[in-house]
């Protein structure tokens, strides 16, 4: 078996949920959230640039439409003054709907985060909360847009200049001189960026069999759950779960078998968590779905 490198044995690390479960997580690097920064800066403006052509567009055929042709003096027309507003609007919302919509879904990433296969997480293993993303985006201002708006701002150079470049060159190298590589706004939200699982799931169940007629290929015993004991746990749970099915880690295992089975009431027994976990998995999973396309969620079991 190959060696991880040293980079990426540097950058792991065990999480420990709500429930008292280590689940070992590797950090993204550097470069990675750096690429993904690039991607979603990339995608933001081209997303922007199309609206705003869209809405040139719409401002002329609005003025053929009343016969008056292009806007001779469009600083007095009323639809200029409109679609100024409408582009302000939009850029806000670029700059903070943005990572605020994609990270709080339930993949915790944007567009550019996705393509590179890294995540954020909050760092106590708990589910990301709107607080968290709004803190570490908020921050995001303060570290790169307000300060590259202020060099634009600033074309004449000189002292002023240094200064903005110094601000950007402080925060850039805070991921540098901190072990978990975090940057200001992870320090603030309680967050950090990890990678995502490379593994699909599918491929280390032990038995689709298992997880579809809900028996054990192992011992023969027949799962079955209510929707009473589907209904204890959210989208976080599921989530934690399928970390634990993926990482094939034993003792993590055992302790997820028998935290379930004492909020559900039932027997933990032994011998075969691996098949009860499976079967728990996809029955809440489907259930979970369900409720989804008939409009109601559930993030967590605190809900």
């Amino acid at each position: 078996m190959s060696q991880p490198r040293p980079d990426r044995r540097d950058r792991r690390r065990t999480m420990i949920t709500p429930e008292g479960i280590a689940l070992p997580i590797t950090l993204a690097s550097r470069g990675s959230r750096f690429g993904a920064l690039m991607i979603d800066l990339i995608v933001m403006t081209l997303g922007f640039t199309a609206f705003n052509l869209l809405l040139g567009l719409i401002a002329a055929l609005l003025d053929l439409a009343d016969g008056k042709g292009p806007s001779k003096s469009p600083k007095s027309d009323p639809l200029f003054d409109f679609l100024n507003v409408a582009a302000f609007m939009l850029l806000f919302l670029f700059r903070h709907g943005y990572f605020l919509i994609f990270e709080l879904g339930p993949r915790g990433s944007t567009p550019g985060k996705r393509m590179l296969g890294i995540r954020v997480a909050a760092r106590d293993g708990g589910r990301l909360t709107t607080e968290m993303v709004l803190a570490r985006n908020l921050l995001r201002d303060i570290e790169l847009f307000l300060p590259i708006g202020a060099l634009a701002s600033l074309a004449g150079g000189g002292t002023g200049n240094a200064v903005i470049l110094l601000w950007l060159l402080l925060f850039a190298l805070l991921p540098f001189i901190n072990r978990d590589r975090l940057r200001a706004g992870d320090l603030v939200a309680g967050s950090w960026v990890v990678e995502r699982p490379r593994q699909k799931l599918e491929a280390v169940m032990s038995s689709g069999q298992t997880a579809a007629t809900g028996t054990s290929q192992t011992t023969g015993a027949s799962y079955r759950f209510s929707d009473a004991e589907l209904a204890i746990y959210g989208e976080l749970e599921l989530q934690t779960l399928e970390r634990v099915l993926r990482e094939n880690r034993h003792e993590a295992m055992i302790a997820v078998h028998e935290a379930i089975c004492r909020k559900i009431g039932w027997n933990p027994g032994a011998g075969d968590e691996r098949a009860f976990l499976e079967v728990y998995y996809t029955q809440l999973r489907n259930r979970l779905e369900s409720g989804m396309r008939m409009g109601k969620r559930k993030a967590s079991k605190h809900e």
